[in-house]
């Protein structure tokens, strides 16, 4: 496959032209969209609509405002316009331009922004949270009474999260003159239109109704940028926020908005990288307005590199699987009623959606809200079925989840995208200290299946026969198992052999470590080492009988995660095993710091978590 670039060389070329500064946007804008397209498309992932749409407010941004400003700070707060954003720091050489080619590597650009690449000032988490940030840093430079200006694009989607609104009445009673926020206002979220969701209102009244300076024009008209971003820095009295029209996808036709609010339709190019036909059909569309721009000074050169074509992606879906299972489930139990945090799509909920409308919140971007509301429709004497990314749903509602604990009614929380992998998005979405969060949570059981069979069983078991409430940890990623798929009834806290051996046991659970450690001691018995594999699916809650049964013949016991090695499953199996009447030394494999971004298998070998590193544990615990 041949994949197109725009050259570094040429961005020089582009930013010395004798045009005008709108002139020059515009072509480096195109350019610049042409490096973003190739980039995800390499890395196989990456959001494109979004960094499209943000493209021609930010290249205006970095050409002709920051470099202006003293103090000048830029950030995204909404962090899925990443790779446009690199595009940019490539082409004005505030990046080495060969970074470009390994986004979502190891060792490269990550999946969302991180400190840990140069000229990016913070991280970007769950959404909400920049505005905060930004008052943070402008309170640090006034206490050091330094020269500060901070820039922070927002996504009209994220304007859902409640951190948002907390953040902005503090700037305007602080008089935060030093604060500007960019909505990138595409009027699209993740997958959908926000007037299908969450309509946003009258946005310039309610930003005014806070006391700040509102201005708003058309996010690619650059002559109007340019005007309004110079008229906003004469006020210094009180925060501003730009609304910014745009449109995601800009750029190539065919992936800009394909229905109109109030159509029930899918944005196609939110996440993920496009067809090789997609590929091309936007490459020359933009070329062809860079060269129309460029008149008389020349075509735009590109440059093509070969590189392998991407696999086909196969493998157990537990996703699937589940989605499947849910909608079964609510035919027979008319108390069923399914939440979403705008992840419908990733988290296996159209089918449902699709059968039972009227059964089916869509509750956007606000997950405290979302946990809340089920709460009040399982007092209301329904069962909520709670989704969202299992990093999102663990950590910023964990307190409307214990609250919902307290009044003791039963809730299933299903949290997709669980563990290190995938490992493109970065640690924003590697869900590694979920079963840490949730674990004590009274009544709350944790479970993750390892197969499909076992995705379908224990949403059954959650629903029909656990009393309490369950949290269910679902990987997300097409994973092929080698080992037989774990059928027959769910048994509480006990988990099932799936590889016979005497000299170690080894605990795991979820299909990406079970993989892995079943190649392990597949591996080790052709070395004349016997592993014992055990699955058990239960994260938080173990029968001491079966367990004590099933280590009987062993010496010693090796737990992996694919969590923190502090806080996951790990830890409740050293407690359970050292109330057993045998003692057994218990060691466990997991995750010791934040995760990196990078392939799935770059990610499994840095954390060690791969069959070769699980591999050389075993042989150094038997010696």
């Amino acid at each position: 496959m041949k994949l197109s670039f725009v050259p570094e060389e040429e961005f020089a070329r582009l930013l010395d032209l004798p045009v005008s500064p709108a002139i020059r946007a515009k072509l480096f804008a195109d350019a610049c969209r042409i490096n973003t397209l190739y980039a995800i498309m390499r890395a196989g992932s990456g959001h494109i609509g979004s960094s499209f749409s943000a493209m021609d407010v930010v290249s205006l941004l970095h050409l002709e405002v920051l470099p202006r400003v003293p103090g000048a700070v830029y950030f995204s707060s909404k962090g899925h316009d990443a790779p446009g954003l690199y595009a940019i720091m490539a082409g004005l050489g505030q990046l080495p331009f060969d970074k470009l080619h390994v986004l979502r590597r190891l060792g490269g650009l990550p999946g969302h922004p991180d400190v840990a690449t140069e000229g990016i000032p913070c991280n970007t988490g769950s959404l909400g949270m920049g505005i905060s940030k930004a008052k943070g840093m402008i309170a640090a430079a006034r206490l050091d009474k330094k020269p500060c200006a901070t820039f922070v694009l927002t996504g009209d989607g994220e304007l859902q999260e409640g951190q948002i609104w907390e953040s902005l009445q503090g700037a305007a009673n602080l008089q935060m003159g030093e604060l500007t926020v960019i909505v990138d206002h595409n009027k699209i979220q993740s997958d959908t239109w926000i007037e299908n969701v969450s309509p946003l209102g009258d946005l310039e009244a309610k930003f005014r109704s806070f006391g700040w300076e509102v201005a708003r024009c058309d996010g690619h008209e650059f002559l109007a940028l340019q005007d309004t971003f110079f008229s906003m820095a004469k006020i210094t009295a009180k925060p501003k926020v730009l609304i910014a029209d745009t449109i995601k996808g800009k750029g190539v036709s065919l992936m800009e908005k394909t229905s109109s609010a109030g159509e029930f339709e899918f944005y196609k190019f939110h996440s993920g990288a496009p067809t090789a036909e997609v590929f091309a059909a936007g490459v020359f569309e933009l070329r062809s307005s860079v060269d129309v721009a460029l008149g008389i000074n020349g075509p735009l050169k590109i440059e093509t590199l070969d590189i392998p074509d991407r696999p086909a992606i196969t493998g157990r879906r537990l996703v699937r699987a589940y989605e499947a299972e849910l909608v079964d489930q609510a035919r027979k139990n008319p108390d069923i009623v399914v939440l979403d945090a705008d992840l419908m799509i990733d988290c296996g909920l159209l089918s449902f959606a699709e059968s039972f409308p009227e059964r089916f919140l869509e509750c956007g971007i606000a997950e405290q809200d979302m946990v809340s509301q089920a709460g009040g429709l399982a007092l209301g004497g329904k069962l909520p079925i709670v989704h969202s990314f299992a990093s999102f749903l663990s950590a910023r509602p964990n307190e409307q989840i214990f609250n919902n604990a307290t009044e003791r009614t039963k809730i299933i929380y299903v949290g997709s995208l669980a563990g290190v992998l995938p490992g493109g998005p970065g640690h924003s979405h590697q869900s590694v200290r979920d079963i840490a969060l949730l674990s004590h949570v009274p009544g709350l059981t944790i479970v993750e299946p390892c197969c499909e069979e076992q995705a379908k069983s224990l949403l059954d078991w959650a629903v029909n026969a656990n009393r309490m409430s369950t949290y269910l940890r679902l990987c997300s990623i097409p994973v092929e198992t080698p080992f037989a798929p774990i059928t027959g009834p769910v048994l509480e806290g006990v988990g099932s052999v799936i590889h016979e051996g005497i000299d170690m046991a080894v605990i795991s659970y979820g299909p990406v470590m079970l993989s892995e450690c079943w190649h392990s001691c597949q591996n080790l018995q052709q070395s004349g080492i016997s592993v014992k594999l055990i699955e058990l699916p239960w994260l938080n809650k173990v029968d001491m009988t079966w367990l004590s049964s099933v280590l009987n013949d062993v010496p010693r016991v090796l737990c992996v995660e694919n969590h923190l090695s502090v806080g996951g499953q790990a830890d409740m199996l050293l407690k359970t095993i050292a109330g057993l009447d045998r003692r057994l030394p218990v060691d466990r494999l997991g995750i010791n710091d934040i995760p990196p971004c990078g392939s799935n298998q770059e990610v499994l070998r840095q954390v060690r978590l791969d069959s070769h590193s699980i591999i050389g544990v075993i042989k150094s615990l038997i010696g």
